[in-house]
């Protein structure tokens, strides 16, 4: 008897046995994707290059010279100068795959360019006659809208408000070089750009983007130089254009819930 339960134990312990060795090993739960969200707001830094075209006519006189007739000063291209900065903004994620956002960028830094002026009736009362204008420091606040092409990828353009400081100054040499006239003025424009924005991270980002701002034509009063013997000195007739090639990192905080989307 006791030989017939055991042999009924044994066998029910072999059939189970063989059981579990049937069975399909459950491969480990896989992690889920990550899931970026672009909503909230962000702060990190930035470094490119600068460009400005200046457009520039005066009326009075230079030196005591008085002209009947506004006279050209030229035009100017800067050759391209470094600049760097901050910014920082808010973003909020909608519809799956849009952004949209405001933000302010700070970039400091002078870009340069200097023309000959080749007026006759300057080259006439001047030695050799040159104009420097230099931009200095370049702060915008704009707003952006842009679109997901993968969950990391955001392509926007952006505009807004732009504000930066013009100063020219007059040169001359006769025989040794000479400040004749300088001035500067603070410049509102407009700015309108674009880039691509990639999320590396939750939280971390790089951009690159290029940017164009306008601020019109002004009228800068100039203050006569040290050689100035009569007259007044002239008034200058400035329009000014910039550009911007930036790169740069953003961190973002304050995360809303996380947004899903279909790609």
């Amino acid at each position: 008897m006791r030989k017939l339960e055991f042999g009924i134990v044994a066998a029910l312990v072999m059939s189970t046995a063989a059981q579990a060795a049937d069975m399909a090993v459950k491969a480990p739960p896989m992690a889920p994707p990550p899931v970026y969200s672009w909503t909230g707001c962000y702060i990190g830094g930035n470094v490119g290059g600068a460009w400005h075209h200046a457009d520039q006519t005066a009326s009075r006189n230079i030196r005591g010279t008085i002209f009947a007739t506004p006279y050209d000063l030229g035009s100017a291209n800067s050759n391209g100068d470094f600049i760097g900065g901050a910014q920082i903004g808010c973003d909020y994620q909608f519809a799956g795959k849009w952004v949209v956002g405001i933000q302010g960028m700070f970039d400091f830094g002078n870009t340069n360019s200097t023309g000959n002026l080749t007026d006759a009736r300057l080259t006439a009362a001047f030695t050799n006659p040159y104009i420097t204008t230099r931009t200095r420091d370049l702060y915008t606040v704009t707003g952006r809208i842009g679109y997901l092409f993968t969950p990391q990828l955001l392509g926007y353009v952006k505009g807004g408000g732009a504000w930066t400081n013009t100063y020219t100054a007059i040169y001359s040499s006769a025989p040794a070089a000479y400040l004749s006239e300088s001035g500067s003025a603070d410049r509102t424009g407009y700015t309108v750009g674009g880039g691509l924005e990639h999320m590396f991270a939750k939280g971390w980002s790089v951009f690159g983007e290029y940017n164009y701002a306008d601020f019109g034509r002004k009228d800068i009063a100039n203050i006569a130089g040290p050689l100035t013997t009569s007259g007044s000195a002239t008034i200058n007739a400035t329009r000014l254009t910039m550009q911007t090639a930036l790169f740069g990192v953003n961190y973002k905080f304050n995360f809303a819930s996380p947004v899903v989307a279909k790609y």
